[in-house]
């Protein structure tokens, strides 16, 4: 017998006791939705012999450290780890009883090809948690929706839970389900108001979005759907973009640091004017260290420069001794809006694995006055990514604001004539 903990919030009373098909959980950042999503499917699998779970995020990798992971920690805490296997190569985790998760994603055609045979190599999909669903598009909704089917032994029956935070009132997501009576959907929604866990620095964290941002507030904090007015870019799309260096004129890596609010560093490619973000780590509530990890795991070169926040000289230094080729960036009065500037005379194309990325530049935007008029002050807030990004462009940014000249290369002196590793190489100086 398994004494299992839970941790209950009583707004998703409704979500435990449905058996409609569609779940669709739309929630502020902190309301406890994801968390609560986590302990009810592994008591489904706990409790119900003959259940699959499939779980999906836009880019299938990001499943590792998202879903997976998650999955994990709420094993631990409800203390029923023992009558699961987690395995990481392939991601995968099999409960005692036969049940098992599966991960995807539908981020390209090979992914895609792959959710379509997942029924043959794993038996029936009961349930599928797509989480940050405002990532997928409609049509990989319908692959995903057309894995629940086939015959399912008496009492058990289909289920897909979407949860995602609120985005522009004209998301597909509002259209589809939102705002049509359907009797096969469920929509919920949930603020961090309602969370009784939510801890108090989290709490001081949206009480002071109120006052600095009023507008996102009410979509990041209240979760209601909107449309962000006076966006800084529109100069961007999202699509695929190649991952090999030699396409590109030049490579930079921009690195703005966090903990509380997202660790954001960006590779970023620049090619006949145009700027592309290639690949992102996007991490909260992660050390130097942990980040290092990250990157050492991830297709990271160690010679690109990596511009980064130079009001944290000691996080650069352990780069540096990780073997980054990692410098801090100039700042000047009114740098921020010169690298705005900038880019917004360029086409940015964002990977869509760059979840992240993709996140704040289709939200920020700039600060009202007391009238309701856009100021030229950008929203002091979900902003890591577009700080990463104005940090890998800024040697650019400063050659055309001056005089036209080459980018910079990194030029290292040596201790020794021929370092052995990456980490016996000690930049003196670059110029």
């Amino acid at each position: 017998m398994v004494d299992v903990k839970i941790q209950r919030n009583a707004i998703f009373k409704p979500v435990w006791e449905s058996r409609r098909r569609y779940i669709v959980m739309l929630g502020s950042a902190g309301s406890g939705k994801s968390v609560d999503t986590r302990q009810r499917l592994l008591l489904r699998l706990i409790s119900d012999k003959g259940r699959n779970l499939l779980c999906i995020r836009k880019v299938a990798q990001s499943n590792k450290d998202s879903t997976f992971n998650e999955l994990r920690k709420a094993a631990d805490r409800m203390g029923v780890s023992d009558l699961f296997k987690f395995r990481t190569m392939p991601l995968s985790i099999k409960c005692r009883n036969g049940n098992e998760v599966i991960f995807g994603g539908v981020n390209d055609d090979d992914q895609r090809e792959k959710l379509k045979s997942i029924t043959a190599e794993h038996g029936n999909i009961t349930d599928i948690w797509i989480e940050e669903a405002t990532e997928i598009t409609q049509n990989d909704f319908e692959i995903i929706d057309d894995r629940l089917r086939g015959d399912l032994p008496n009492g058990l029956f289909f289920q897909i839970t979407m949860t995602f935070n609120p985005v522009s009132a004209n998301h597909w997501i509002k259209k589809v389900f939102w705002d049509r009576p359907d009797p096969n959907v469920l929509c919920h929604k949930s603020t961090y108001l309602d969370n009784r866990f939510i801890d108090e620095a989290y709490y001081e964290r949206m009480e002071r979005r109120k006052e600095v941002d009023p507008e996102g507030y009410q979509i990041y904090g209240l979760g209601e759907w909107g449309e962000t007015s006076g966006l800084i870019f529109s100069n961007y799309v999202v699509e695929e973009v190649k991952k090999e260096n030699f396409y590109y004129d030049y490579i930079r890596y921009g690195h703005d640091f966090g903990f509380n609010h997202a660790d954001a560093c960006l590779k970023v490619g620049f090619k006949d004017d145009e700027v592309y973000v290639i690949q992102e780590v996007y991490e909260k509530e992660k050390t130097t260290d942990d980040i290092i990890t990250i990157l050492h795991g991830g297709n990271w070169d160690y010679d690109e420069l990596m511009y980064c926040d130079s009001a944290e000289p000691d996080r650069i230094t352990q780069l540096q001794r990780a073997g980054f080729n990692a410098v801090g960036v100039k700042k000047h009065p009114g740098s921020v809006l010169a690298g705005i500037d900038w880019l917004k005379t360029r086409k940015i194309h964002i990977d869509p694995s760059c979840v992240g990325t993709i996140s704040e530049i289709t939200s920020w935007r700039w600060k009202k006055d007391k009238d309701g008029v856009n100021t030229d002050v950008p929203v002091p807030y979900g902003d890591d990514a577009m700080a990463a990004l104005r940090y890998a462009c800024c040697e650019f940014i400063d050659r055309d604001a001056t005089v036209a000249r080459p980018p910079r290369k990194a030029v290292y002196f040596w201790k020794s004539e021929r370092p052995q590793t990456l980490l016996d190489r000690e930049p003196i100086y670059v110029i």
